[in-house]
This record gives C-alpha cells, sequence and structure tokens, in this order.
C-alpha cells in the first residue's frame, strides 16, 4: 500500500520556506535599548525625551502611550514639566491651585492662547503635529512646562539617573534620538546611529551639552 507522501512534503516545504523568508531580526524576537543620557561633565540629564525611529519602520496603526495625556498646574508649576504625546493627541491641562493660570505658547509647531480659569477646571488642546512645544504662564512667569509631540511609538523619558528603557524595538539599523529644552544644537535633538540586537538588550551611553537653565 502506498501512502499519499506528495502533498505532505509540498506543505512541508513551504513551511520550510516561509520561516526562511522571516527576517532574522524578527525570528530571534524584539529588541530593547537601555540608554543612559549624561551631561559632558557625567551628569546625569532628567526628564530627557529619547526617540527611536528603526530602519526598519514602525508597525502601523496609531500611536499610544500607557500614560495620561495630562499636564497639570500645581503649586504654581506645570506637572509633569515634561509630556510626551503623539501627533494628534489631544492634552488636558487641570487647574489644582487655588490661583487662576493662562497658559500660552508661541512655539513653532503649536499656537496656544488659553484664557484665565480657575481651580479644579480644566482646559484642553490639540497638538497637530510633531514638535518641541514650550508653555508659560500669562500670570506666574516663573512657569515653565514642555510638551514633546512624536511621531513614533517608541519615546520615552529619562529618570533622575538619566536612564530610559525602550521595550519591543524591531532589531537592527535606528536612528536614537534625544531631546531636551537646555540642549545646545541647532536642530534642537542629538541624534546618533544605533544598532539593535534582536531578542536581546542593547545598552548605549549619549553623551550631550547643555546651556545653564535659570
Amino acid at each position: 500500500m502506498t501512502t499519499p507522501r506528495a502533498p505532505f512534503v509540498a506543505a512541508l516545504s513551504a513551511a520550510v520556506l516561509a520561516c526562511l523568508a522571516v527576517p532574522s531580526s524578527q525570528a530571534a524576537g524584539p529588541a530593547t535599548l537601555a540608554l543612559t543620557v549624561r551631561q559632558a561633565s557625567g551628569l546625569p540629564v532628567r526628564d530627557a525625551v529619547v526617540m527611536v525611529y528603526p530602519k526598519a519602520g514602525a508597525s502601523s496603526g496609531p500611536i499610544r502611550f500607557g500614560w495620561k495625556y495630562d499636564m497639570a498646574q500645581a503649586n504654581i508649576a506645570f506637572t509633569p514639566g515634561t509630556l510626551i504625546v503623539p501627533a494628534g493627541a489631544t492634552v488636558r491641562f487641570p487647574n489644582q491651585d487655588k490661583v487662576r493660570h493662562s497658559i500660552y505658547s508661541f512655539s513653532k509647531s503649536a499656537k496656544i492662547d488659553i484664557q484665565l480659569y480657575g481651580r479644579d477646571e480644566t482646559r484642553s488642546h490639540s497638538f497637530a503635529v510633531a514638535g518641541s512645544v514650550a508653555l508659560g504662564c500669562k500670570i506666574h512667569d516663573q512657569m515653565r512646562g514642555y510638551v514633546k509631540v512624536v511621531d513614533t511609538p517608541y519615546a520615552a523619558k529619562t529618570d533622575h539617573n538619566g536612564q530610559v528603557r525602550l521595550a519591543q524595538l524591531p532589531g537592527g539599523a535606528a536612528v536614537v534620538k534625544v531631546w531636551h529644552p537646555a540642549l545646545r544644537s541647532r536642530t534642537g535633538e542629538h541624534e546618533e546611529a544605533v544598532m539593535l540586537a534582536a531578542g536581546q538588550p542593547t545598552t548605549r551611553a549619549i553623551s550631550v551639552d547643555l546651556r545653564t537653565q535659570k
């Protein structure tokens, strides 16, 4: 009795070819970038925005982050001082102070003019395009806040040690961009190329030059 092996062999061959067609960077699993941002003096840079742009591109679909797109006013300050949002996001500005605030921005990527509003009131603004938006208050000159609007799903802020960890990245060549409001750069960002190892962490340190902040 003969066994019909031809269909089985054909199916097996197709499966093998499909596996071979998968890029090694995908087959080995996603990459992770562990990055430290320091000043030239060696001091860590806190609240630097790190963005990764893989050469292979990002997955399609809307960009979403796991934090709220809120920037409160509390104790006469913007909280958080720097907020990362994707292009197209709407940011809420709840007032938690006893005094009124009036938020404004003259930044190229977003012009904002929110009139006075009081405690427990909230105002919102939509950020259509990627860029860096500096915020102030017409009533309190000392208030400074920053919204970094990004066009990549791979973005996060450094902690007090200047460290950040970005996971689920495509392996292979990528560009890392670092933004900080005090960064000395013609473009406003520090940029470096990096090779991300698929299936394992890539450790990198970046040194940047910062202006003295008042």
